[in-house]
């Protein structure tokens, strides 16, 4: 039995931009200790082989102090480690893969075609190739199949299957059905898709190992596997130390910070979350910054966005004969007229801030 890591796209030194200063420095730091923890669970649970599908930098020129200590953690695992560089940590002239001195266990596929390192103690043979520029525009399957020669054939490999833009190594379903691999580990993609199946080949994309942004939510890690017999299996490992969440909340028929508070999950402090607050809310809205400030210390860090729309008994009183009757019947016929969301949302705010003016409220 044979027990290897797949894992992917962990964009070492990402700026974390949307964050404040020190949170995204702290961040790029976790970052980095990725690969140190990686290393103890692949010592702590006997892994002999370790997959990693490229970007493994979030570009071709990180901080050469990142690439050192990538390397320093991937010198720790008792395993034998490949590495195919992809878009963001392509590999060329002046990359951390030609000018960090990396550990006799870590193997870089630096051709851009596929190449192979044999592994007789394991009973395996890895092929994989290299994106050496930022874009790949043909893929690197094609014309390839592997020797049926005894050994169980894996590949690894940064790109796409079937895309609709050939812009990043575009695998072709049938290409990888006819290449005798056994496993083929991907990258590229950041969400985690489950195995598929083309022809004998097993293939998939475990997605980043750490979320960075909104737009990569939810559980994050790698896939270990199993191979038995000739036979591949897979399991997720959930592995981010901090993961980012959208909540949305309905504030309807409540207050915001009530409806808010009944919707959180009870353990929220290592995570990054946007509340959405939406339904009906009065004339000031939810008010999104104070239920933020309120909140923010049980979060590493939080965002509340207002979503709300305005009351029925606030439109209600356009009937009135006054000024602010006369106010939301205008701003009622824009409402009703608004072709898409956003402008139904540029139409509440006008509501609740003319409603504060007409009142002589601070709205914030």
């Amino acid at each position: 039995m044979l027990k290897f890591i797949h894992a992917a796209d962990f964009h070492l030194d990402s700026p974390f931009a949307a964050l404040p200063a020190g949170r995204a420095a702290e961040r790029r730091r976790e970052s980095r200790e990725l690969a140190f923890r990686l290393a103890d669970y692949v010592n702590g649970h006997g892994v002999q082989l370790v997959l990693l599908a490229g970007d493994l930098f979030d570009s071709a020129a990180p901080y050469r102090d990142t690439g050192e200590a990538l390397a320093e953690a991937l010198g720790r695992m008792n395993a034998q480690v490949f590495a195919a560089p992809g878009n963001h940590d392509w590999y060329g002239l002046g990359s951390p893969w030609v000018t960090v001195d990396w550990p006799e266990n870590v193997h870089i596929f630096r051709e851009n075609a596929m190449t192979a390192v044999s592994l007789p103690e394991l009973g395996v043979t890895v092929h994989g190739a290299a994106f050496t520029s930022p874009e790949q525009g043909s893929s690197l399957l094609t014309g390839f199949a592997a020797p049926e020669d005894g050994s169980l054939h894996l590949g690894l490999l940064h790109g796409e299957v079937d895309p609709t833009e050939d812009r990043y190594n575009p695998l072709r379903r049938e290409e990888i059905a006819a290449s005798g691999l056994a496993y083929l580990a991907l990258g590229h993609i950041h969400k985690r898709g489950e195995p598929q199946t083309y022809g004998g080949t097993l293939c998939a994309w475990p997605g980043c190992a750490e979320g960075r942004g909104f737009d990569e939510l939810g559980e994050k890690g790698f896939y270990e596997g199993v191979i038995e017999g000739g036979k591949v299996s897979l399991s997720f490992v959930s592995f981010a130390r901090r993961r980012y969440e959208i909540l949305d909340v309905d504030v309807t028929g409540r207050s915001p910070r009530e409806a808010l508070e009944a919707a959180l999950p009870p353990d929220t402090a290592e995570d990054l979350y946007r509340i959405l607050l939406t339904g009906e809310a009065e004339e000031g809205g939810a008010d999104a910054k104070a239920l933020e400030t309120a909140l923010s210390g049980r979060f590493y860090a939080l965002e509340v966005r207002d979503r709300t729309r305005v009351a029925a008994d606030v439109w209600a009183r356009a009937g009135e004969d006054s000024l602010r009757g006369l106010f939301l019947r205008e701003l009622r016929a824009k409402w009703d007229a608004a072709g898409d969301e956003a402008q139904r949302e540029a139409v509440t705010q006008a509501v609740r801030f003319g409603l504060a003016a007409l009142d002589h409220r601070d709205l914030g």
